[in-house]
């Protein structure tokens, strides 16, 4: 007897997703990469399980995906055994029906200037030489992808792909639910039939993260304005990009993309969200109060509120910074009270591979001097030489069998060097100090360290993470040096287009502004 129940549909789910910034003489190669294949790349996700709602309609087919913490661009010869490998699981994978695309829109490689196009092209090729399960020959699988909102969207790169939608919240508290809405609308779209308008539009206006937090307006409102949109009547998705500040590519600035049955209402309600950011790109702030890092210093050590938190912003990895800068430890160590001891301080997360070595051949209660940071990013001030004691020490196989501390950790050596009131953590590798775990690390094998038991903490971070800003009694943004320097004029941008806001800030004054018409991308046909 034959079987008339509808197929499962077949859907494919990788992406390689890195934040590149140019300015960062770091280079990032496929060890920087967290690599999934097979189960454990469902696993990523709750959508994928057999205990879904989706699992007798969809079967999901792993591919590759291979994400890292941000850092300075991609070695060519990594960026391609990651692509060959992706691009060759999905003509592994024979026909499907669409492939949901994990990336996250910031990569630079050397040697090209868009490099999620060029991805994204040989993706497409590869999905087209399959073909899909009802028509292999002939079939075009649909493509939805899932993006960070401070990723780039050039036309090269979104004329290949039938959805794109992206984060709405500045921290990503909605990661997760970004890719649940990827997945689900391509399901909703290849079960009716569907092949959507995409409105695609460029916003001249490039700013750094710490300026388009959605804790503050005017982001808020822009941001939550893209699920009012999605509601109306032939809109399937509405997304906004604010673009990634820290590379130097023609493709970076803000990106406006609205997908639709409906091509017209599509491209109307695209027109208004960028003409609404573009009239409200000077009332863009900072999402905390700023400073030089000796103002910051300053009133944190004179203020009363416990744990005083500053971000050393320029250095922050999770933006593409080197992390091995030793500027803000300098200032520290100037400020009198916490080099005697009268305020304590902790400033975590200086990369120096060398530096930790010699803690761990020194031992807990060593007194060790060490030259400190510079290393990799060498632009901005060398090594600190530090002298101090050895507090604590943690190997990277202590987070062995345990849930690990922070979205990019992998586990790495570490040493605690404490000098006057400063704590000093310094890690053998790059690496994030997002939430409380990453400072204390396991139960055992732990460095002691607990932040919440100092006066003022220094992160290498921008805008703080939900558990730090619920941590912090004050607060302030310290516009320090680094490959991802808040004070774009500094950085020497070249090579995006212009004029750009703000780097031509009275651009357009005595007309009607640019010319933000959509271009309607054609649905690919079936």
């Amino acid at each position: 007897m034959t079987s008339t129940a509808p197929r499962r549909l077949r859907i494919g789910i990788g992406g390689i997703g890195i934040e590149s910034s140019t300015f960062c003489p770091h280079r990032s190669t496929t060890d920087d990469f967290r690599q999934t294949r097979g189960q454990g790349l469902l696993d990523r996700y709750t959508w994928t399980g057999d205990d879904s709602d989706l699992s007798e309609t969809v079967e999901w087919v792993p591919l590759l995906h291979a994400t890292s913490l941000p850092g300075g661009p991609v070695e060519a010869e990594s960026y391609l055994i990651l692509k060959d490998e992706l691009v060759g699981r999905i003509r592994a994978a024979g026909p499907l029906d669409g492939m949901v695309y994990d990336i996250h829109g910031a990569m630079s490689v050397v040697g090209l200037v868009d490099a999620e196009g060029d991805l994204t092209e040989a993706v497409r090729a590869a999905l087209d030489a399959v073909g899909t399960p009802a028509d292999p020959e002939n079939g075009r699988p649909m493509m939805s992808a899932a993006m960070d909102l401070h990723g780039n969207v050039s036309r090269r790169f979104a004329d290949p792909i039938d959805l794109l939608t992206a984060h709405r919240l500045a921290p990503h508290e909605d990661a997760w639910e970004t890719r649940e809405r990827a997945a689900r609308n391509l399901v909703r779209c290849l079960v009716e039939g569907v092949r959507p308008w995409r409105a695609w539009v460029q916003v001249p206006v490039l700013l750094p993260g710490e300026k388009t937090s959605t804790r503050l307006e005017p982001a808020k409102s822009l941001y939550a304005s893209l699920a009012e949109i999605e509601r109306l009547p032939g809109i399937l998705d509405a997304a906004m990009w604010v673009g990634y500040a820290w590379a130097d590519e023609p493709r970076c600035q803000a990106a406006i993309v609205v997908t639709g049955e409906d091509g017209e209402l599509a491209a109307a309600e695209a027109r208004k969200l960028a003409r609404r950011y573009w009239d409200a790109r000077k009332d863009f702030v900072f999402v905390g109060p700023t400073g030089s890092a000796e103002e910051c210093v300053e009133a944190a050590a004179a203020s009363s509120k416990r744990p005083f938190l500053i971000s050393d912003s320029g250095d922050n990895p999770t933006a593409g910074g080197a992390g091995d800068l030793a500027h803000m430890l300098g200032k520290l160590l100037d400020h009198e009270e916490i080099r005697e001891g009268r305020v304590s301080a902790v400033h975590p997360g200086i990369t120096d591979p060398v530096a930790v070595a010699r803690c761990f051949e020194a031992g807990v209660g060593a007194e060790v001097t060490l030259s400190v940071g510079g290393k990799v990013d060498d632009r901005h001030g060398g090594p600190y030489t530090l002298t101090g004691t050895v507090t604590g020490l943690q190997r990277a196989d202590a987070w062995s069998g345990r849930a690990e501390g922070g979205a990019y950790d992998r586990g790495c050596d570490m040493a605690a060097v404490k000098c006057g009131g400063l704590t000093v953590v310094l890690v053998e590798r790059r690496k994030p100090f997002h939430t409380l775990a990453d400072f204390t690390g396991p139960a055992e094998g732990g460095l002691g360290v607990d932040p919440r038991t100092f006066d003022i903490v220094v992160v290498k971070i921008g805008y703080l993470e939900p558990e730090l800003y619920d941590m912090a009694a004050d607060w302030l943004l310290a516009l320090t040096p680094g490959g991802v320097d808040q004070d774009l004029r500094r950085l020497g941008h070249h090579r995006v287009e212009r004029p750009l806001y703000p780097f031509d800030e009275e651009a357009y004054e005595d007309g009607e502004g640019p010319d933000l018409t959509p271009v309607l991308l054609t649905p690919a046909k079936a």
